[in-house]
């Protein structure tokens, strides 16, 4: 399938490229309310003078913009922090601490080193508390360990703090590593921004995976310069850039829906079936010599076999359990593959022969037949256990599309999608709608949408180049001497 990248919007470009790009009266306030805590550094500044920095959070992490002395904006940041994904609230605290203003320090010009203003405090603080206690009869031994420990504590404990904080960042400071990274959080903010105006599972999935790309690379830039781990980033800036192009798609393609709600069509605003999060492809090995692939579609040569017999183009489309196919990838929970491919030597049979047999019976090409429509048609699935192992036969095809030896088409199904496609042709599936705070009824209707829209997306591939379902295929039960 040629996937085709359309340029991001023109305001989720502008993220992060200078300090507070949505609040630019904020950069103002927080320069000026920084400032007062230190200087600008400039050349009479030697290597020990503390930068003034401006942290500016965000919802995946912060960045960290120094004030430039001649009063412009900064380009690029100081220092990125990236949040773990999934992170809890504890660990979101943890990224306020680390971004807090920094401690004011007293410095001695007999002593070397110096001490924090607040643990100079607590320890004046302390000598009077102390002070006070003995006079009122607590003894010596208990009130001078405790006048000497709380400003230890004040010096020491944020220190630790710190520490277990950055647990759970990757913090980014090199230039060259700040200078890509802000461009993946450009990319990312954009995603992040979509999902929080939208209640559809595919941008919220798209900003989940934008973080992981966001942590990811992050990781990579800690350990390693942009150089050595150029190959590994390059892989995640094209990630987020299919992120990026799916979310403007989605959005293009809601508003036009819209639209035409708003003209008279009968659709139901608000609860929309797809499109399908990003990981909806193809999924074979890479391309052999012989042959070039197309942009976006690997598929397995169709070599000559024996046992080639002509079937009708019927296409098995069944749920299982969800897999990643990769680092920071969607989700695969569900998958499609030839009818062919039921007849592979690494398939159980003749388990998987019987229900091949059972799927083409009748239907026109290019049918997509989800299992459960196998299930209503076998008395509910009571007459599985005459046709075969339909469990053992479909955790054979995923190994079989794991191993290359088919081509097949992942998706990465909503919920409510994957379970329609779950239930029989007239079943229903019931979802809460918060919003409404009552219950809304699914039915064949809203899962034919969905077939037609995974038909869509299938007519894209096999238009280009027919599902190879495997060699050295089985014949079908009615075919065999």
């Amino acid at each position: 399938m040629t996937q085709t990248f359309h340029t991001p919007p023109q305001t989720a470009a502008a993220h992060h490229q200078c300090p507070f790009t949505r609040d630019p009266g904020r950069w103002a306030k927080e320069s000026t309310r920084a400032l007062r805590t230190g200087h600008v550094r400039d050349s009479t500044c030697s290597a020990a003078c503390q930068l003034v920095l401006v942290h500016e959070r965000t919802s995946w992490g912060w960045l960290t913009w120094t004030v430039p002395a001649d009063g412009t904006l900064p380009e690029v940041p100081h220092q990125i922090g990236v949040l773990t994904p999934f992170a809890t609230r504890t660990q979101r605290l943890a990224l306020r601490w680390l971004t807090r203003r920094p401690a004011q320090r007293i410095a001695f010009a007999t002593v070397p080193g110096s001490l924090r203003l607040s643990a100079a405090a607590v320890a004046l603080i302390s000598v009077i508390v102390g002070l006070f206690a003995m006079r009122h009869g607590v003894p010596i031994d208990v009130a001078l360990p405790a006048m000497l420990l709380a400003p230890l504590l004040a010096e020491h404990l944020p220190g630790r703090l710190d520490a277990r904080a950055d647990e759970h960042v990757r913090k980014v400071e090199d230039v060259n590593a700040c200078r890509y990274l802000q461009r993946l959080t450009t990319l990312h903010t954009s995603l992040v921004q979509a999902a929080a105006g939208s209640d559809r599972y595919e941008l919220r999935r798209s900003a989940e995976v934008g973080h992981n790309l966001l942590w990811d690379a992050a990781c990579l830039l800690q350990t390693q310069d942009t150089r050595s781990a150029s190959e590994g980033l390059i892989t995640r800036e094209r990630l987020m850039l299919q992120l990026a192009d799916q979310v403007t798609q989605i959005i293009e393609r809601t508003a036009r829906e819209d639209t035409a709600t708003d003209a008279g069509q009968t659709r139901e605003p608000g609860r929309p079936l797809g499109p399908y999060p990003p990981g909806f492809r193809p999924t074979t090995p890479g391309p052999t010599p012989s042959t070039s692939p197309l942009k976006g579609t690997v598929l397995m040569p169709q070599p000559e076999s024996s046992h080639a017999v002509a079937a009708p183009d019927v296409y098995l489309l069944f749920a299982h359990e969800p897999y990643y196919p990769g680092p920071g990838t969607q989700e695969i929970n569900t998958t499609v593959v030839a009818a062919g491919s039921l007849r592979h030597p690494r398939v159980r049979q003749p388990d998987g022969v019987r229900i091949h047999d059972l799927l083409i019976q009748g239907r026109h090409p290019g049918e997509i037949i989800p299992l459960a429509t196998l299930t209503h048609e076998l008395n509910g699935g009571a007459d599985w256990p005459k046709v075969g192992d339909w469990e053992g036969v479909t955790t054979d095809l995923v190994q079989l599309v794991h191993a290359g030896r088919c081509d097949a088409l992942s998706l990465g199904l909503p919920d409510l999608a994957r379970a329609l496609l779950c239930t029989g042709p007239h079943g229903q599936v019931r979802a809460y709608d918060s919003a409404a705070d009552d219950f809304v009824i699914y039915g064949s209707a809203d899962r034919a949408v969905v077939l037609d829209e995974v038909g869509m997306f299938l007519n894209g591939v096999v238009a280009e180049r027919p599902f190879w379902p495997g060699d050295s295929l089985l014949p079908p039960l009615g075919q065999r001497a």
